[in-house]
């Protein structure tokens, strides 16, 4: 076989594989591991499975990694994320749709500690659609927020899906991380806009909230929900001036996590080991995840993939293909999950990203973003199936699919928004390089 034939049998080799299954580490390095045999023998793909594990493992950014799970474990056991949902109703709830903007508000915080959109999904189906249906709600608006607001854990900063995605293309942490700030808070800021449209219209979907929460328990909530938004400032302003690297803001995170929960009087043996083991085996699963990538970056460059790819684009604008990259990867997200998508495309398009100028920064925020929306959206949306698990009969799928579908539309604006002006998303990267 011709190494090209032999490199797209491998591709769909681990699509049957993920198919089934297999865990995408193991799915990718193994396919790698004996495609690599087929093309170049048996010792040249021991010693390449030899060396690019080592060589890759030993990368200092990697372990900004465990740093951030540390963290965002810490302050999810420490209860340290107490409070968020009912802080944000003093100052929203009493908009149109107060609670669902809440939701979004309290999610958005939330998810820049805990890192992950399907942990934050799940923890405020519990908190916040509850609250919700209480107030008679519509179903769809109740869950649909909730649903939609997870995904901002992916976009807003510090994200392990950016450090991932930095690690494949080789760019800065730093950058990319400063990148996510501006889209995820106008994203935010979009679906609280329209969500409060949508009320103004039709006040059926959200009758208004009486707020019989008392003074002092008002002081309560927002004592309350002060340390993520601080640990948050503090990372992401030690980042832009430069007091310390992604990596580092990643341990200064995870000291003030555990020094707040100490202080809180919240922090116990218990809690640290939990974290810990969390964290070794979240690490580690990222790590067989990252090491089985690498193999495959090896493995599609030696069957000469990326000069195909290459072909197939020739001649388009660098929109062009920007736009049609978003479409593929939004179609494989509503079967796929987001790191297996990233990991399978990215060894293959970042040839031909470097050959148009395209700039990585920018492109990892689309990524991202187009990333967020398959999250959502049928048939797979595992936002949607974790709140559908948390709520069980309390609410339908098709009740779930019907509230996300606006804030799919909303996706699909801001997407197309941030691929017209880039600036949006560069604008702080740049700023922050000026300085």
């Amino acid at each position: 076989m011709e190494r090209l034939e032999i490199g797209f049998a491998g591709v769909a080799m681990i699509l049957v594989l993920i198919g089934i299954r297999v865990p995408i580490g193991v799915a990718m390095g193994s396919t790698a591991f004996f495609g690599i045999w087929a093309m170049m023998g048996f010792n040249p793909a021991v010693g390449i499975a030899k060396a690019v594990p080592f060589t890759l493992i030993g990368d200092w950014n990697l372990s900004a990694i465990p740093m951030f799970l540390f963290m965002g474990f810490v302050a999810v056991e420490a209860g340290l994320s107490k409070g968020l949902f009912g802080a944000a109703r003093i100052f929203l709830a009493r908009i149109p749709g107060g609670l669902a903007s809440s939701t979004v508000f309290a999610s958005a915080l939330f998810g820049a500690a805990s890192g992950s959109s399907v942990a934050t999904s799940a923890a405020f189906s519990r908190i916040a659609v509850p609250e919700m249906l209480k107030g008679k709600y519509d179903p769809g608006l109740a869950t649909g927020s909730v649903a939609a607001a997870g995904t901002l854990a992916a976009l807003i900063p510090p994200s392990v899906l950016m450090i991932v995605y930095c690690l494949l293309v080789d760019t800065s942490i730093n950058t990319v991380f400063m990148a996510g700030v501006v889209p995820g808070i106008l994203t935010a800021v979009a679906f609280i806009g329209m969500i409060t449209i949508r009320c103004m219209l039709n006040p059926n979907l959200a009758p208004r909230y009486t707020d019989t929460t008392s003074r002092a328990e008002k002081i309560r909530l927002l004592r309350d929900a002060w340390p993520l938004p601080v640990i948050t400032a503090i990372v992401m302003g030690g980042i832009f001036s430069g007091a310390f690297t992604a990596t580092e803001s990643g341990a200064v995170g995870a000291f003030l996590a555990c020094l707040i929960a100490f202080i809180r009087g919240t922090m116990s043996f218990g809690l640290l080991k939990r974290s810990l083991i969390d964290t070794a085996v979240g690490t580690s699963a990222i790590f067989m995840i990252v090491v089985g990538a690498a193999l495959f970056t090896r493995f599609v460059a030696l069957a000469t993939i990326p000069t195909w790819v290459m072909t197939f684009f020739d001649g388009m604008s660098p929109t062009m293909v920007v736009v049609l990259i978003c479409l593929i990867l939004i179609l494989m997200g509503t079967f796929m999950e987001e790191i297996s998508i990233m990991l399978l495309t990215m060894p293959v398009l970042l040839p031909l990203l470097i050959s148009l100028n395209i700039d990585l920064t920018w492109f990892g925020i689309l990524v991202i973003k187009v990333m967020t929306i398959g999250l959502i959206s049928p048939p797979v949306g595992m936002n949607v199936f974790v709140i559908k698990s948390s709520l069980g009969d309390k609410v339908t799928i098709n009740q779930i699919f019907g509230g996300v579908s606006w804030f799919i539309a909303i996706e699909f604006v801001m997407l197309a928004v941030l691929i017209a002006w880039p600036q949006i998303t560069l604008w702080l990267p740049n700023l922050m390089l000026a300085g």
